[in-house]
C-alpha cells in the first residue's frame, strides 16, 4: 500500500496559524520577524529615555515592545484592528501598558502628534506621501529610521548624475539629510514581500532652507518630467507655458505692472534661462544650489510656479 505523504507545513505557516492572523499583503502587511534587524533599527535610532517615539505599522508588536523598553512613550499608528488587538494583548498587565498609545487609522489621514523619533516598517505603497508628510511636520523631530523598498531607498539617497536621481531625491535632500543604513533581504519578513528592502535614516534640516516649497516643487516638477532633456526643451511644453503665463499675468496685475500687447511667455522664459546660463543644462545633473539659482532668476523676472 503506497504511503500517504503528510502535508508539508513550514514552521512559518504554523506560527501564523497559531497566532490566528492571516496577513493582508494587499495593504502592505509584511511583518519584520528577524530580531537582529529589529535591534539594528532601534540601535540606529539612538533613542533616549526621554523620547516619544512614533511607530507606523507596528504589526504584531515585535519592534514596539523593544521600543517601549528604551523610550518614555510610544505612539503606534495601525490601520488593521486585528493587529491593534494583538498589540494590546501583548502589553496587557505589563508595566509597558501605560507607555503605549495606539492611533487606529490611516497614517496619511491622521494628524501626527508631537514626537522625537519616528520608526516605521511602512506599507511600501505609501512611502512617498509619508516621507513628505513627515518632512513638513511641525514641530521638528530629531530623526526617522524607516524601512523602504530598496529602489525607493536608493532614489532617496541618489546624487546628481545617478541613474535613479529624480524629483523625489532632490526634494527630500532639500529638506533633510538622508543616509542609507542597511539592506534587508525579503526573507526577514513574514510573509516575504516580492522586493528587497532597505533602511534609511532621515534627519530634517532645522532651520529649513529659506525657500517656498510649493514654488520650488513647481519648478522641479517641470524640470524632471523629462530629466534628460535640456531645460530649454523642458519649458517648451504648451501646458507649462500656459501655466506660467497665467501666473505671470496674475503677478503683474497684483503689482500694477502693464503687460505689453505683443508679450510672449516663451521668449520671456528663454531669456531667463539664457541670462542665468541654464538653457543647455539638464535636470539629471543639477544639484540643489543650481535649482535655487534658477528659481531666484525666474521669481526675479516675475515668473512663479505656484
Amino acid at each position: 500500500m503506497p504511503k500517504i505523504k503528510a502535508e508539508k507545513k513550514s514552521r512559518q505557516h504554523q506560527e501564523v496559524k497559531n497566532q490566528g492572523i492571516m496577513f493582508n499583503t494587499g495593504i502592505g502587511q509584511h511583518i519584520l520577524k528577524n530580531p537582529l534587524v529589529v535591534n539594528g533599527i532601534i540601535e540606529k535610532a539612538a533613542l533616549r529615555p526621554t523620547d516619544v517615539v512614533l511607530e507606523v505599522g507596528p504589526g504584531t508588536g515585535n519592534m514596539t515592545v523593544k521600543l517601549l523598553e528604551k523610550a518614555k512613550k510610544v505612539v503606534a499608528c495601525e490601520l488593521d484592528c486585528r493587529l491593534v488587538a494583538e498589540l494590546q494583548k501583548r502589553v496587557q498587565c505589563t508595566p509597558m501598558q501605560t507607555k503605549l498609545q495606539i492611533l487606529v487609522g490611516d497614517v496619511l489621514k491622521t494628524d501626527l502628534p508631537f514626537f522625537d523619533v519616528c520608526v516605521a516598517n511602512l506599507p511600501y505603497q505609501i512611502s512617498s506621501p509619508f516621507v513628505f508628510k513627515l518632512l513638513l511636520h511641525r514641530p521638528f523631530f530629531r530623526c526617522a529610521v524607516l524601512m523602504f523598498q530598496r529602489e525607493f531607498a536608493m532614489r532617496l539617497v541618489a546624487k546628481p548624475g545617478d541613474k535613479l536621481y529624480c524629483r523625489l531625491s532632490i526634494n527630500t535632500q532639500l529638506l533633510a539629510r538622508v543616509d542609507h543604513l542597511m539592506k534587508v533581504g525579503k526573507n526577514n519578513f513574514r510573509p516575504p514581500p516580492k522586493v528587497e528592502s532597505s533602511v534609511v535614516r532621515i534627519e530634517p534640516k532645522n532651520p529649513p532652507p529659506p525657500v517656498n516649497f510649493q514654488e520650488w516643487d513647481g519648478l522641479v516638477r517641470i524640470a524632471f518630467v523629462r530629466k534628460n532633456k535640456t531645460l530649454n526643451a523642458a519649458f517648451k511644453s504648451t501646458a507649462v507655458e500656459q501655466l506660467l503665463e497665467k501666473n505671470y499675468r496674475i503677478h503683474c496685475s497684483v503689482h500694477n505692472v502693464d503687460v505689453p500687447a505683443d508679450f510672449s511667455i516663451s521668449k520671456k522664459i528663454e531669456s531667463v534661462l539664457q541670462e542665468a546660463d541654464f538653457s543647455e543644462m539638464r535636470a539629471r545633473s543639477m544639484d540643489i544650489d543650481d535649482f535655487m539659482v534658477l528659481l531666484h532668476a525666474f521669481n526675479s523676472a516675475g515668473i512663479h510656479f505656484s
